[in-house]
């Protein structure tokens, strides 16, 4: 009685301790092999093996084993049905060969067994959802003559069981690995130097810019107007350099309230304020030896500029309500539409700042400085909508040139979203100079009076729904914001570009 315990709890240690192993790491020959090593310790197994089929050459081979050299492992292959072990496979059923001198069938292809006599092999198959995917075997030299051979193979169907759940998910996880790599190695294409359109002077001036600058640890400043592509070349940046396995993260500094800002760039513990139920890591952790692109950083307010200033410094932080510093290893890639060299002289951006993020500046030029890309651009666009939209749709000349002559302040972003919306509404198979929208016919010496007129219509409108809204919330300037859809930041910008302070008799 005594004996049977004591066999049983070494039975329960021994499948405590592979689960234990299995769940360490997908390492798939590394823990199959302390799972073996674990079955000679606990369930005094002479050897083991575990056999797996090779999908490609339909061959069982030893993935790892315990009691056998590599050569012996490298000699371990068998085909279906051949010798004892192709048999398991093959039937889906347990074999024991209670002495092996006295069995024929076995092959002994690793040459590890010199004497078989008093050696017993027991295999069962591997199965996952009643399908063999494998063979684990084991040698026993039997000690203990109230130990039944029924016993053995009940533990080993079980943890046989076990490694077939491990096999499964360690293949979904190698899957998963292979698309993602597969995924970068796309993104890596999509966003390569050579999609990227441009052949102007100016142009070829951003590729070279970027060829030198992406395999250094330098922070780069992309300066342009909106929509001129400066979220493409960091991510150019980024999949050419040595980073380009890990994470790309971008963050719109102006996108954010104010008292988010800190949170969200640099996380915040347990408790730090209310609502915070859970540690948070903020954008730097998230993009740690990676890429971090901090879009719109004229943006950032003055209060935040020196921690970021510390991280470039120091390469250190604090998350919000921790004491613990943090070190961060992160590229840095700053862009903005703003001039910060004002800023600066402002005293809205700090100086010490400026120069950490200015190490290598590239100016993106406007659509309207690389008008001979205009039509390789059109082209690109049309070829990627009418794919989308299953469609086959071309372009005039003479559309073309009126697109060519047309200023784009919404610059490259205006020209895709304009091309969509033609490909998308078109019922014919080109695109005529009727079709485009009518500010882009007009003629291109009233261009600038067409956009100060529509400049100055928009800001009359907006200036009253800001008024609007905060008459209606008795001038309480978070409340207004939320009605019209800004941050309480925007509003107190724009309170003070339209001139618009709060009545004398509202406290």
């Amino acid at each position: 009685m005594a004996q049977s315990l004591l066999r049983e709890n070494r039975t329960l240690s021994a499948l405590l301790e592979v689960s234990k192993v299995l769940n360490s790491s997908f390492d798939l020959e590394k823990n199959l092999s302390r799972t073996m090593r674990v079955l000679g310790e606990f369930l005094e197994m002479e050897r083991g093996s575990v056999f797996l089929l090779d999908e490609h050459t339909k061959e069982l081979r030893i993935v790892a084993a315990h009691g056998l050299t590599r050569e012996q492992i490298n000699r371990g292959k068998y085909r279906m049905g051949e010798g004892i072990v192709g048999r398991v496979m093959e039937k889906g059923a347990p074999l024991i060969i209670p002495n092996l001198r006295n069995e024929p069938l076995f092959l002994n292809k690793t040459e590890s067994r010199i004497d078989k006599n008093g050696i017993s092999f027991l295999c069962v198959p591997i199965k996952f959802k009643g399908d063999s995917i494998g063979v684990l075997s084991v040698d026993r030299i039997f000690k203990d003559t109230g130990i039944t051979i029924d016993e053995d193979i009940r533990v080993l169907e079980i943890i046989a069981s076990i490694i077939a759940q491990y096999v499964m998910l360690w293949k979904n996880y190698q899957e998963s690995e292979k698309e993602r790599e597969n995924l970068k190695f796309e993104l890596k294409g999509r966003y390569s130097l050579p999609n990227i359109i441009g052949v102007c002077d100016r142009m070829k001036e951003v590729f070279e810019a970027i060829h030198r600058v992406a395999d250094s640890k330098a922070t780069v400043i992309l300066y342009g107007e909106s929509g001129t592509g400066k979220e493409l070349i960091a991510k150019a940046i980024h999949y050419m350099s040595p980073r380009v396995k890990l994470p790309f993260i971008k963050f719109n500094c102006a996108s954010i309230p104010e008292g988010l800002l800190e949170s969200e760039l640099f996380g915040h513990e347990k408790g730090a304020f209310t609502g915070a139920i859970s540690a948070r890591k903020g954008r730097f952790e998230l993009a740690h030896g990676g890429t971090l692109l901090l879009d719109e950083v004229g943006d950032l307010p003055l209060n935040l500029q020196p921690k970021i200033l510390r991280i470039l410094q120091e390469r250190e932080f604090e998350r919000v309500g921790g004491e613990k510093t943090m070190k961060v290893d992160v590229r840095l890639i700053a862009a903005t539409s703003r001039n910060l060299e004002e800023l600066v002289s402002k005293g809205k951006f700090r100086e010490d700042l400026f120069y950490r993020l200015n190490v290598v500046p590239i100016v993106m030029p406007s659509l309207r400085e690389r008008r001979e890309d205009i039509p390789l651009l059109v082209e690109f666009f049309l070829t990627r909508f009418n794919k989308e939209n299953n469609k086959n749709i071309s372009i005039t000349p003479d559309a073309l040139r009126i697109l060519a002559d047309y200023n784009w302040p919404g610059n490259v972003r205006e020209l895709e979203n304009t091309i969509e919306r033609l490909v998308v509404m078109s019922g014919r198979k080109s695109i005529n100079a009727d079709d485009l929208p009518m500010n882009m016919k007009m003629p291109s010496h009233n261009d600038s009076l067409q956009k100060e007129s529509l400049q100055a219509g928009i800001q009359d409108i907006e200036k009253s729904s800001i008024l609007d809204a905060l008459e209606k919330t008795g001038w309480i300037q978070a409340k207004a914001a939320r009605l019209i859809g800004i941050t309480p930041r925007q509003i107190g910008y724009k309170m003070k570009k339209y001139g618009l302070s709060v009545p004398s008799g509202i406290q």
